[in-house]
């Protein structure tokens, strides 16, 4: 657990990309079909990778809360672009004290009465807590003018807006880690269509899905106008192709490990302390409730 001190991310230029390699934001080739295409990897070596990185993980963990950390991370992307089972594998093993994913629901009728980021900030991280977004405010500059959620003004001010609200946040102390997760147009029919037939995946299809998918161009261009107004020095986009979901994830994690300049603690040498004896206690033999063991 620990190796190299990480390196602090460079706020000096505007990035994208899964390895942070300096991409312009405008062009889009590398976003449609652009990915080099990969082969799977084998369960066995991927297994391996992540257990190095969970690792990583922990240590980061225990850095976030011995220095009082702030660390905030937006996911979002196309739909079946691998977001949850990203923050499922980032989240496993570490504490739910101090890794807290934040998936919000649509919002009330209350809420579409407040500013609009109003709703997000009370999930903002304290010290010593790393904070998910399982889509974030960025709805508004996706989801929401594709599918008329919001008006053409709405979705401009928003653009215009957002660039501030998160130097504010960087300047408070918070560090702001933002990836739109890629994944090709026959991949995604792919992933789709198993939802519709694997009943451990039918929650996930739902009518919205259904419509964005036939908006593939739509999502296109907003993302485009989305990393346009919001892709800065002090909160860049970085952009991962995750169509091969194992290799995504492994090089998603490793990214975001560059980007939070944790150091490994100092290990100490922990030993059980000597158990109680029994003190003349015996098992009551209690009626108690077990449940059957089938397995």
């Amino acid at each position: 657990m620990g190796g190299k001190p990480k390196k602090k991310r460079k706020g000096a230029e505007k990035s994208s990309g899964s390895t942070g390699e300096k991409v312009d934001p405008q062009s889009s080739s590398a976003l449609q079909d652009g990915a080099a295409v990969k082969h799977k990897m084998k369960r066995k070596q991927y297994e391996k990778e992540m257990r190095v990185l969970h690792g990583e993980l922990v240590a980061m963990q225990e850095w976030v809360k011995a220095t009082g950390a702030r660390v905030c991370v937006v996911f979002e992307g196309r739909d079946t672009a691998g977001k949850g089972g990203t923050i499922k594998r980032i989240t496993e093993r570490v504490s739910p004290r101090v890794f807290r994913v934040v998936a919000l629901p649509a919002p009330s009728e209350r809420e579409k009465s407040e500013m609009y980021i109003q709703r997000y900030v009370p999930h903002f991280p304290a010290a010593g807590e790393f904070v998910i977004f399982d889509r974030s405010w960025y709805n508004r500059a996706g989801v929401e003018p594709v599918m008329g959620f919001c008006t053409k003004e709405q979705n401009k001010k928003f653009l215009e807006m957002t660039p501030a609200v998160e130097k504010a946040m960087v300047d408070s102390g918070i560090i702001l880690i933002k990836y739109w997760l890629e994944v090709g147009p026959d991949e995604q029919t792919r992933r789709l269509e198993s939802r519709i037939h694997d009943p451990r995946k039918v929650w996930k299809l739902s009518g919205m899905d259904l419509k964005s998918y036939s908006r593939w161009f739509d999502y296109s261009r907003a993302r485009d106008d989305m990393f346009r107004a919001t892709d800065t020095a002090w909160a860049p986009w970085f952009v991962a192709h995750n169509d091969v979901k194992r290799r995504g994830r492994l090089n998603i994690i490793t990214h975001l490990l560059s980007q939070v300049p944790y150091e490994p603690l100092a290990t100490t040498d922990v030993k059980l302390p000597k158990r109680q004896g029994s003190h003349g206690y015996v098992d009551p033999g209690l009626p108690l409730r077990h449940i059957p063991e089938k397995f």
